[in-house]
C-alpha cells in the first residue's frame, strides 16, 4: 500500500507535474479552510507539506528514475 502513496515516482519526474500537485493540494488547503473545517485543513496541509519538502527541499533526480527498465 505505501508504494502506490509514494510520491517518488517516475510520474513526477517533470517539475510541472510536481508544481501543479502541489499548487491543487495547496489550494484545496486554502479551500477546506474557507468552509471551515477544521479536520480537513490539517490533513491537506499536512500533505502539501510534505509536496513541498519532497518536491523541492530534498529532491534527488536519481530517486524518480524508472526502476522497471
Amino acid at each position: 500500500m505505501w508504494k502506490s502513496l509514494s510520491v517518488r515516482h517516475p510520474f513526477f519526474r517533470p517539475a510541472w507535474r510536481r508544481l501543479v500537485t502541489t499548487a491543487f493540494v495547496g489550494c484545496w488547503t486554502l479551500f477546506e479552510l474557507w468552509t471551515g473545517s477544521v479536520f480537513w485543513t490539517i490533513l491537506f496541509g499536512a500533505v502539501s507539506v510534505y509536496c513541498i519538502y519532497e518536491f523541492y527541499i530534498a529532491f534527488d533526480p536519481a530517486n524518480y528514475e524508472d526502476r522497471d527498465g
